[in-house]
């Protein structure tokens, strides 16, 4: 049967065989296009997408629950509608992307209810990314600014809030989290992190005299260590964030140098910078004593009076850690966290050290911190501000 074929195509005239070679070239490349775009719309349809059990029993009912999915205009938005690109190019590019998926539902990432309540935040923060990325380009393709009618908007408050957001360059997703599926719990982030680096400084034991080492929490400050008694409360607190040196170890404790700056009239206090509200230290009476100061300067900006200081106290070797690369990437965490939910994170430099506590104290209504967690990302806030950047200075 091939003999007969090949021996009939090789009868053919050159012309006509050219002209079969391009028909059938054409009919292939139709049908393989075609073929293409069927794949992609097969791909691009809801019932696909809660093929797999973990999505059509997580999201899916959330979603279900939304008003994406119900609502009085009855204009349904599908998962395709949010979750794929209309252009050719980005919806390729989307489709390679989640192509991982295939590897990670093989292996079982996600595939029971706890595995994917511990990735969610991971998930969630993935596809925030890119709808910020893209200027949230698919809620883009059903909702529009010059549509939109705020004076239909049944509060007027939040007509205005968008209003501003608009003309500041806000983009959707900046405020419409969780607008579709549950919010994830985005404290897992920071508080992972703040658990890795205790149990690092639990382990460390290899500090030595002149190491740099900074409090990831807020410590007892001890004049002295022998017979100390268990429930002993300290002569004074060493904040969180504090930078200090390592003078002498004795078993679990460690005596540390810490140098800043006290105020006339508030010597109770050591601060990190001359000038600046940046807490270090609350010292007792006792602490308040061994403190060695220098003559004192005036700032002329405000003319209070400022003596650079240094204090040697015992603290817990628990409560110090060495790397302060992970202390400052644990309280971007909790920064991006706590105060990218609502709106786009302003830049840490958009103020100075001093109106970072005004600032932060009006918007701690509406984040979920405990009072150490508040008091570390305000230090991690000064120590990035605009006056600071994060440095160090006399």
């Amino acid at each position: 049967m091939i003999k007969t074929i090949w021996q009939w195509l090789k009868s053919i005239r050159p012309r006509y065989g050219l002209a079969l070679l391009l028909v059938g070239s054409g009919l292939t490349g139709i049908l393989a296009w075609g073929g293409f775009h069927t794949a992609l719309d097969l791909t691009n349809t809801e019932a696909f997408c809660i093929s797999c059990h973990q999505m059509r029993d997580t999201v899916y009912k959330e979603y279900t629950t939304s008003v994406h999915y119900k609502n009085a205009s009855g204009v349904r938005a599908s998962c395709p509608d949010c979750h794929v690109p209309q252009p050719l190019i980005p919806k390729l590019v989307a489709k390679l992307a989640a192509s991982t998926e295939l590897y990670h539902a093989l292996v079982g990432t996600i595939d029971t209810p706890e595995k994917f309540e511990a990735h969610r935040l991971t998930m969630a923060r993935r596809v925030w990314d890119d709808m910020t990325a893209n200027n949230s380009r698919e809620c883009r393709n059903c909702h529009t600014d010059d549509a939109m009618d705020f004076h239909k908007m049944k509060k007027p408050e939040e007509a205005k809030r968008m209003q501003q957001g608009m003309a500041t360059g806000e983009t959707c997703i900046a405020c419409h989290k969780g607008i579709a599926h549950k919010m994830p719990d985005l404290s897992q982030g920071y508080r992972s992190m703040l658990k890795d680096i205790t149990t690092t400084a639990a382990a460390n034991s290899k500090l030595s005299q002149g190491d740099k080492v900074y409090s990831f929490r807020t410590g007892a400050l001890f004049l002295d260590v022998a017979n100390l008694a268990p429930d002993a409360t300290g002569d004074g607190k060493l904040l969180a964030a504090s930078e200090a040196t390592v003078v002498d170890k004795q078993g679990d404790w460690v005596l540390i140098k810490l140098d800043g700056w006290q105020q006339q009239g508030a010597e109770r206090v050591i601060y990190a910078l001359k000038g600046q509200r940046i807490l270090n230290a609350a010292l007792g009476e006792g602490l308040m004593a061994k403190v060695l100061s220098e003559a004192p300067v005036e700032d002329p900006d405000t003319g209070l009076v400022w003596s650079k200081v240094s204090l040697q106290a015992w603290v817990a070797r628990t409560d110090l850690s060495r790397d302060q690369a992970a202390l400052w990437a644990y309280g971007s965490e909790m920064y991006r966290s706590s105060c990218g939910t609502c709106h786009s994170l302003p830049p840490t430099d958009h103020a100075l050290a001093n109106q970072v506590i005004g600032g932060l104290n009006a918007m701690k209504r509406f984040i979920s911190l405990d009072d150490e967690e508040y008091r570390f990302l305000q230090k991690y806030l000064q120590f990035h501000a605009k006056d600071t950047g994060g440095a160090h200075h006399d």
